[in-house]
């Protein structure tokens, strides 16, 4: 059933002031916060309403109402407003990415300390490797006279990314060159037997041999680092009142505890998407029900180069964590596109 205009309007107010303050709406709390030009009665028989549609449920028949999956659902597609973040958190954020990182892993790092701290959520990014994954693409992009960021497509679609060192005479013409090279000579070969063979490679990069040493540096070490899961503020989960129950934090814990569930629950964020919303079961069977999972993705060149996003209550604020998502990703992109 198509809800109308009102409908959609109070069960917004009921998700925003649950949201805010984690306690069951009343009709009378809507009249006297938001609709004081309705009647109470009104808004209970809407309340009523949106229950029997399945939006709303009641925890004890005296007390107010509660989301329900379907009214978050509806809430973070239709219904909530768009968020902006203060001058002094974009700020924060930029002066985040100011400083000094030998390689995207750093940058991203320091990303999802920045994304845990503004969302007062668990904030969580992926960072993985494989010595028998194919190269299927692999270029390079100037970041500064000096440096440039090496981003490596494997046949698993995993991208390999950091950055490396290049002369400052080197011009855009030659960076083209080098990266026509790079593919001829290494798209096709597995990271392993690229080491392997590296001396031989190396006669055909006379001209770039700084780049081509950088390369190879640049896979050994994806080869030999292990896959890694980045976490920041696991314990956040305890600032939340639904959460002293101590089965539900058990029960989150031993998520963000297993690097292969969170490695799994950021692989099925999507491919073609910016931003994911996955709330309760949607989120998968390593999530608990009473937790959504909001991922965000960023780009180089056109090239999908990660993911990373926040993992908190079903009652988590969407459209701040999302606004701060975008506003990290946005900012992280400028970086690495920077010319």
């Amino acid at each position: 059933m198509k809800l109308s205009d009102r409908k959609k309007k109070i069960l917004q107010l009921v998700v925003d002031d649950y949201i805010s303050t984690a306690q069951p709406v009343s009709s009378k709390s809507i009249t006297e916060k938001y609709m004081p030009d309705i009647s109470s009665a009104t808004v209970r028989s809407e309340l009523s309403a949106l229950e029997e549609m399945g939006y709303l449920t009641q925890l004890h028949t005296s007390s107010g109402r509660v989301p329900s999956a379907e009214a978050y659902k509806l809430y973070v597609t239709e219904l909530m407003d768009k968020a902006k973040l203060t001058q002094k958190e974009i700020r924060m954020i930029r002066e985040t990415f100011s400083s000094q990182a030998d390689n995207l892993e750093e940058v991203v790092k320091n990303a999802v300390k920045v994304i845990s701290d503004l969302t007062d959520y668990t904030s969580i990014a992926l960072c993985s490797h494989c010595d028998k994954d194919t190269i299927v693409n692999i270029k390079i992009f100037r970041y500064k006279k000096d440096t440039a960021l090496l981003l490596i497509v494997t046949e698993q679609t995993l991208i390999r990314d950091r950055f490396i060192s290049i002369p400052e005479s080197m011009t855009d013409e030659q960076i083209e060159n080098a990266n026509n090279l790079l593919n001829r000579i290494f798209v096709g070969k597995q990271f392993e037997e690229v080491v392997s063979v590296s001396r031989e490679l190396e006669e055909e990069f006379l001209s770039y041999r700084e780049i081509f040493e950088s390369v190879i540096d640049a896979i050994e070490h994806y080869i030999t680092d292990e896959d890694d899961v980045i976490l920041e503020g696991q314990d956040k989960i305890l600032n939340n009142p639904e959460y002293e129950d101590i089965e539900k934090v058990r029960n989150f814990l031993s998520v963000v505890a297993s690097k292969d569930k969170l490695a799994g629950i950021l692989s099925d964020g999507g491919e073609d998407v910016e931003i994911s919303i996955k709330i309760g079961k949607e989120a998968g069977k390593d999530v608990p029900d009473d937790c959504s999972v909001v991922t965000a993705t960023y780009s180089a060149g056109g090239v999908k180069m990660g993911t990373y996003g926040v993992i908190g209550p079903r009652r988590m604020d969407y459209q701040r964590v999302i606004s701060v998502l975008e506003s990290v990703g946005s900012i992280l992109e400028a970086i690495i596109n920077q010319k």
